[in-house]
Order: structure tokens, then C-alpha cells, then sequence
């Protein structure tokens, strides 16, 4: 681990200065797609222009024969593709495997003017961040970039979860961590082949009825990934960086897929993958602010004032602590109206406020 002194110096000489910050952009949807695919490329364009973040994937979903093609179609398809305000993003192959430092190399010398943030896979300590971190600073310094690319990491192992605080504080590049449920599954051994969401089998049963033994016990299925969730937002969080749920298989099931998304959202997620067309409406409703939340977290804070003492507005309390859970739904929903004017205008920002 760099000291502090040096923690935010190049890593490689020539190499873009590394941000003190991360800044924070629209990010409710990382919507995946596949570069080798001719149809999926031929979408780019358009997804970019309703999407946060468009994610070249590499990585797993990508055939071993066709890991050379997604690698090159993805530089092809940035090179001739204007993204506009939408975020292009890769995940690489995990840093085990045969490709990765072709991946790296490859995107990091061709497109990294355009590349926004490189997804490391099955992340398990600092020490892989570490790694990535040199490479990419030398691969910026030869190209001559004057932006640094950012790193995000995917928590999809029983090691990566113990280590969770020191790979979200390993490098001033980490953008980010994504939950993995379907790798960290495997790797726990857990007896589910779900891709996130809950478990009919993972529930709770209410005490049986001394008067009527055998009438019907109520159950409430639980969410098995609450824990790591939570974890890893205050991981995120604490270190200047964003946490995203990740993928939730079950394409059809929109009802379960925006609930998972939602409760994410509520625990203080900024976005989730999105894997189908499908998703990506569903992520951009569950990770924008309501209109009425803002609105009403925009009236309490013209009546807070600076935000000290307390105040009470219809019949609620409001002190230092809601003051400041209102500023942040209220920075979130100004960063999306200044993209979406349609935003703005439900929230009833006028362009003063968004300038």
C-alpha cells in the first residue's frame, strides 16, 4: 500500500495525474452488451442515447472463441460510435485468465481516450487492484492519455467480501464495486442457482398457535444478500466511491427484478446492471429520485434554512439529520434533471438551480 504522501502521484511516469474525487455521474443502468455480436453492435448508437452507462462485456456470457472478436469489436464499435452523454465502460476477463492482459493492453492503448472505466471481475484483495492499477498507468503513459481510466471492481467472492474496505480504499482509480450474486453464490457454496434476487426456500416462519397447532404458520421470504449488500455500501461509501447491484437473471420476472432493484436503490445503491432491453427502463425508474420525495426534500430544505436547529412541517419533525438525507436525494435528482429536461420540469428546477 502507497503511503499517503504518495498515495495520489502516477504510478508510471508520463501517466495522468490520479483524481483526488471520483465524480459522480448518471450511472442507474451499466447495460451490458456483447461487441462480437453484429446485431448488438449495430444497437450501440441507439442504446446510447437513452442509456447512463454502455458496458462492452468481455467477460463472462463471451464464448472462448469469441473473446478476440469482442476485444476488437468493442474498439471498433468506440472508435466510430459518438456516446454522447452515455458512459462507455468494458469488464475484462477475470485476472486469471489468458486474456486479460491482452484486454488491458489492447483497450487501454486504442480507445482509452474514450474508456471511462475498466470492470475487474472476481476481485479478491487489494493486491489485484494494485496490479491492475501500475499496468493501466503505464499503458496511459505510453499512450500519451491525459484522462485517467477508472477502475471498478466486482465482489463475487467469500475473499473479496473479507476484503471488501481495503479493495474500495486500494487505489485513487477505484470508480466503484459491483455485487456479484452469482460467483459469490458458487464460491460460498450456496445451494441456489438463482442470479440474485430471493430464495422461496430462505424465509421465516411466524411461532405455531398453541390453540390450533396445525392451523397455517405465515412466512416472509428473506433477502440472502442483504448482509454483503450492506457491507459493501458502507465500504463504498466510506471510501469516496458508488455501489451497484449487479445482475438479476430472470429476464421475464420484471415485478422481482425492480423490487431487488429498489431495495438496493433504498439501501443507498446509485444503479444496477441491466442485461436485457428490459432492465434498462426498469433501472432508470427504480434509481431516479420520485418526484414527490424531491419535492417534498426541496421544501425542507428552504425551510431548514443552513440546515441547524429543527423545524416541523406538517406535523413531522425535521432536524440536522433529515436536512441532510433530503440534500442527498436533492444532488442526485439535480445531476439527472440537468441531463433529462423532462426531470427538471417535474421537479420544478429552474435553470438557475441546474446551472
Amino acid at each position: 500500500m502507497r503511503s499517503p504522501k504518495h498515495f495520489f502521484q502516477p504510478m508510471a511516469l508520463g501517466a495522468p495525474t490520479p483524481l483526488r474525487e471520483i465524480p459522480f455521474r448518471p450511472s442507474r443502468m451499466i447495460h451490458f452488451f456483447d461487441p462480437s455480436n453484429p446485431k448488438m453492435a449495430a444497437k450501440v448508437p441507439e442504446l446510447a442515447a437513452k442509456c447512463d452507462v454502455l458496458l462492452g462485456n468481455l467477460e463472462d456470457a463471451i464464448q472462448a472463441d469469441n473473446k478476440i472478436a469482442a476485444r476488437e469489436g468493442l474498439v471498433k464499435i468506440a472508435r466510430g460510435t459518438d456516446f454522447g452523454g452515455c458512459q462507455l465502460w468494458t469488464r475484462v476477463n477475470s485476472l486469471d485468465s489468458p486474456w486479460v492482459l491482452d484486454d488491458i493492453s489492447l483497450l487501454v492503448s486504442e480507445i482509452g481516450d474514450k474508456l471511462d472505466v475498466i470492470m475487474i471481475p472476481k476481485v479478491e484483495g487489494a493486491w489485484d487492484i494494485h496490479y491492475v492499477d501500475q499496468l493501466v498507468a503505464q499503458l496511459e503513459a505510453r499512450a500519451g492519455l491525459e484522462r485517467p481510466i477508472l477502475l471498478h471492481a466486482i465482489l463475487e467472492t467469500a475473499q473479496g467480501v473479507t476484503n471488501v474496505e481495503e479493495i474500495c480504499a486500494a487505489s485513487p482509480r477505484m470508480q466503484g464495486l459491483s455485487f456479484g450474486p452469482a460467483d459469490l453464490a458458487a464460491n460460498r457454496r450456496m445451494k441456489t442457482t438463482r442470479v440474485g434476487g430471493g430464495h422461496p426456500g430462505y424465509l421465516v416462519r411466524t411461532d405455531p398457535d398453541e390453540a390450533d397447532p396445525d392451523a397455517p404458520r405465515i412466512t416472509a421470504q428473506q433477502d440472502p444478500w442483504h448482509y454483503t449488500l450492506a457491507r459493501m455500501v458502507d465500504a463504498c461509501t466510506s471510501n469516496g466511491i458508488f455501489p451497484y447491484y449487479g445482475p438479476f437473471g430472470d429476464i421475464k420476472d420484471t415485478v422481482a427484478c425492480e423490487d431487488q432493484f429498489r431495495a438496493s436503490f433504498l439501501l443507498g445503491c446509485v444503479g444496477a446492471w441491466s442485461l436485457h432491453p428490459a432492465q434498462i427502463d426498469i433501472a432508470k425508474k427504480v434509481f431516479t429520485p420520485p418526484v414527490d420525495e424531491v419535492r417534498w426534500a426541496r421544501r425542507v430544505i428552504a425551510e431548514m434554512g443552513d440546515g441547524s436547529g429543527c423545524v416541523m412541517i406538517d406535523g413531522k419533525m425535521q432536524d440536522d439529520a433529515t436536512y441532510k438525507q433530503c440534500k442527498v436525494m436533492v444532488e442526485a435528482a439535480t445531476l439527472l434533471a440537468r441531463k433529462e429536461p423532462e426531470l427538471a420540469e417535474a421537479y420544478g428546477f429552474s435553470a438557475d438551480e441546474l446551472a
